[in-house]
């Protein structure tokens, strides 16, 4: 019997953040589909190509080379991204600046490079589409990651507004993903405050084949969350917010009284302030 090819054989796609594991595991099961695929990364390879998207021309120029090379543009999936810790009571300093601008900006940038190319495209009744990869912390908060949390919430509220304005040509489709063991974390379980054990755990193949599934879909949903549970949690945050906070703060409670942070640098200001809470209390 023979296999109906995928509606993504000879679709032209970029991925940003392509040498990463998002990236990197995208661009294989793309190929597999018969896509036609290129990413963008700091670290360059044969089918991705080197660009700094914290930088407007260098982005500007690596997102014209990549839809030279690709002929066109159906597709983008925004993955690159990082997470560095910060206190949130702290100023914003250069932590807070660089997520902003590879999080939030570098996907601004990149799909302003690449919507003229994604509006030209319409061929074989495939509507062009962008993927934005947004994060569960965007709506459910977690201690420490302020400057990741609010990047992501405010690139859900980016692609909202593309939706918008030009949702009647480029399905916008945003992405929740859990927690995944990546190297994305490595700053974070430096600094103490990594996620690992404290919330449910989702697989690289559960992104990966949440965003193939988007490209591939006739009509992609508006917002998706890589695995049910996540997906139920992130609605159930965005409409019960409060609840969700009670959640989260009861078990921070409990990691604080274990003494989860008693030797977290970043943590210690949290620790003193709990401490002033319970003598107040008494």
């Amino acid at each position: 019997m023979a296999v109906a090819p995928s509606p993504l054989a000879g679709r032209r796609v970029l991925v940003t953040g392509a040498a990463g594991a998002f990236g990197s595991a995208t661009l294989a099961a793309l190929r597999v589909r018969g896509a036609e695929v290129l990413g963008l990364d700091v670290t360059a390879d044969d089918d991705v190509l080197s660009c700094d998207l914290t930088d407007d021309d260098a982005t500007e120029v690596a997102v014209a080379h990549a839809v030279e090379r690709l002929g066109g543009l159906d597709a983008v999936v925004h993955y690159a991204g990082i997470g560095l810790p910060v206190d949130s009571g702290d100023a914003p300093g250069e932590k807070v600046r660089r997520t902003f601008e590879v999080n939030l900006l570098g996907a601004w940038r990149v799909t302003a490079a690449a919507l003229p190319a994604l509006l030209e495209s319409r061929s074989g009744g495939y509507r062009p589409r962008l993927v934005f990869t947004a994060s569960g912390l965007a709506y459910v908060t977690a201690p420490f990651a302020s400057a990741y949390a609010v990047s992501k919430r405010a690139l859900a509220a980016y692609a909202d507004s593309v939706r918008i304005e030009y949702g009647s040509a480029v399905h916008v489709t945003t992405l929740y993903p859990g927690y995944v063991r990546t190297p994305i974390h490595r700053e974070s379980q430096a600094a103490g405050t990594a996620l690992e054990g404290k919330v449910p755990a989702e697989r690289l193949e559960d992104v990966i084949n949440t965003a193939v599934r988007v490209l591939e879909a006739r009509r992609p949903p508006r917002d998706v969350g890589t695995t049910r549970f996540g997906g139920a949690a992130t609605k159930l945050a965005r409409a019960l917010p409060a609840l969700v906070d009670r959640v989260v703060l009861a078990r921070h409670g409990r990691d604080l009284r274990r003494g989860e942070y008693d030797a977290v640098a970043l943590a210690q200001r949290m620790i003193r302030t709990t401490d002033r809470e319970k003598v107040t209390k008494r």
